[in-house]
């Protein structure tokens, strides 16, 4: 039996209500996912780390709980922490996960992008028929009539008649009769810019996402594919070249990289953008209308790295996979993961406790031929100790020895010498001329300090002598030595 019109419309739109853009704004919770999806993820931070997104998520759930807005009458944020929010989001599809600089980051999927496009131009309320917008749509059907016509003789009219529409708008500027546009006129032309700029985001998001789609198909036909590795590795190994041409979307976003991926485009696109905002009609946009005017070569910018990156990625995974690629091996990692999700199938429909057979089919691990390089047959010994001559010592122009650190030896030797709670300036000035450098202070200083030191509020100064002949003097806190006690089992 034929299904009716009714019935035939009925079954479309419970199709398009299963679509993640329509379950994300139809939802229960919908309010409150778009307002965080919109807080967390902007046009200039596409991506975010998942540690920073779970606490960002969670700041909200406070905010907005801490408002009254979350009540045991009136549930309007789901339950579960930040995290578990996130992830349910992941599987329902509206957030993607990505590896990106070996760092874990969320990204908005196509439907999650297109839920909030559609959410803001319906909070906004200025989707009006207006001349900008018809024009656009006469333009576009204009060029497609033109593009689509097959008539040599009709095109050359059609370009004709536009050459000489250009010509006759110039001479009318030359002659001064034009009018300029109004600012009301002006104003619609830049809310049509950025209706059709917020579609970006989700365009983007949409060739990404097949591109990535693709790269799943390819890698998983290649696991089910018997066939010897070398008659496989050409025609995946060219499919990874060419993946941008494998989607529809791939292929539609090459011929608009053609006008977009010069980077030229993109500061030409930047400046005009910028000039546009100093207009005086511009006064008349709202701060968010101009800061999204503003951000239109941003978005595009963004786009085409998020739809590159994604190329580059599918092409590394699947010729990974292709010169990985050993049917065998795949096999048997298939056999037993079977084996085990079977496994805990069945013992999860048991509810006393059951004995798990512990995995013993594990695939050996082919280490192959380890590198080896012959090399004397001599064992290795320590290296011979270093000689302690100092007649063997050269130097060139002088004893570089002068200019070292504290002879330790000699000053722990003079220290010996004295008796218990020596003044250490006074000390100093006794030390040998050699041993009377600006480093041998603070050797001296360190030795008493390990001893034990008493401070006084009195400045000592001290003169020390340089290799070269200078003087310096320094100027410290007078430190004297600690007297040790001694006993009677001592002596």
């Amino acid at each position: 039996m034929s299904s009716t019109r009714t019935e035939a419309a009925y079954l479309r739109s419970v199709t398009a209500f299963k679509n993640p853009t329509l379950d994300l704004l139809h939802g229960r919770f919908a309010p409150f996912v778009v307002a965080v999806l919109s807080v967390v993820f902007t046009a200039d931070r596409p991506a975010v780390a998942v540690a920073d997104a779970h606490a960002e998520v969670a700041e909200a759930i406070d905010e907005l709980r801490a408002a009254g807005y979350d009540t045991e009458d009136d549930r309007r944020i789901p339950a579960g922490t930040a995290r578990e929010i996130c992830r349910g989001w992941v599987r329902v599809g509206w957030l993607s996960l990505q590896i990106e600089d070996d760092v874990e980051v969320y990204r908005l999927s196509a439907h999650a992008v297109g839920a909030l496009e559609i959410a803001g131009r319906a909070g906004g309320g200025r989707a009006r028929v207006s001349r900008s917008r018809m024009r656009t749509l006469l333009d576009a059907v204009e060029r497609l009539a033109r593009d689509a016509e097959s008539d040599p003789e009709r095109r050359i009219e059609l370009l004709t008649a536009e050459r000489d529409a250009l010509d006759a708008e110039i001479a009318a500027l030359r002659a001064g009769t034009v009018d300029h546009l109004d600012d009301e006129h002006l104003l619609e032309e830049a809310e049509n810019v950025i209706h059709l700029a917020r579609e970006l985001p989700a365009d983007f998001s949409r060739v990404a996402e097949s591109i990535a789609a693709m790269q799943r198909d390819v890698v998983s036909e290649l696991r089910r594919d018997a066939r010897p590795t070398g008659d496989v590795l050409r025609e995946y190994l060219e499919r990874g070249r060419q993946v941008m041409q494998a989607t529809p979307e791939g292929r539609a976003f090459q011929g608009a990289l053609r006008l977009i991926g010069d980077p030229e485009h993109i500061d030409d696109l930047t400046e005009q953008v910028h000039g546009v905002l100093v207009q005086p009609f511009s006064r008349l946009l709202t701060a968010e209308q101009r800061a999204e005017l503003d951000a239109i070569a941003r978005r595009v910018e963004a786009g085409v790295h998020e739809v590159l990156t994604a190329q580059r990625r599918a092409s590394h995974v699947i010729t990974a996979q292709v010169r990985t690629h050993d049917p065998i091996r795949d096999r048997q990692v298939d056999d037993l993961l079977r084996g085990v999700m079977s496994g805990l199938h069945r013992w999860s429909q048991t509810r006393a406790p059951a004995r798990v057979d512990p995995v013993r089919t594990l695939p050996l691990a082919d280490v192959g031929h380890l590198r080896r390089s012959l090399g004397s047959v001599v064992p290795p010994g320590a290296p011979a100790p270093l000689a302690d001559d100092a007649a063997d010592v050269e130097f060139v122009d002088a004893d570089t020895r002068a200019w070292g650190g504290p002879h330790y030896a000699e000053l722990e030797r003079y220290v010996a010498t004295l008796d218990d709670g020596f003044d250490l300036a006074t000390a100093f000035d006794g030390v040998e001329a050699d041993s009377r450098r600006p480093v041998d202070l603070v050797g001296l200083l360190e030795i008493v300090h390990r001893r034990g030191l008493d401070e006084t509020d009195e400045v000592s100064v001290v003169s020390a002598r340089r290799p070269d002949g200078s003087i310096r003097r320094f100027a410290f806190g007078a430190v004297t030595a600690a007297r040790t006690t001694r006993t009677d089992a001592d002596d």
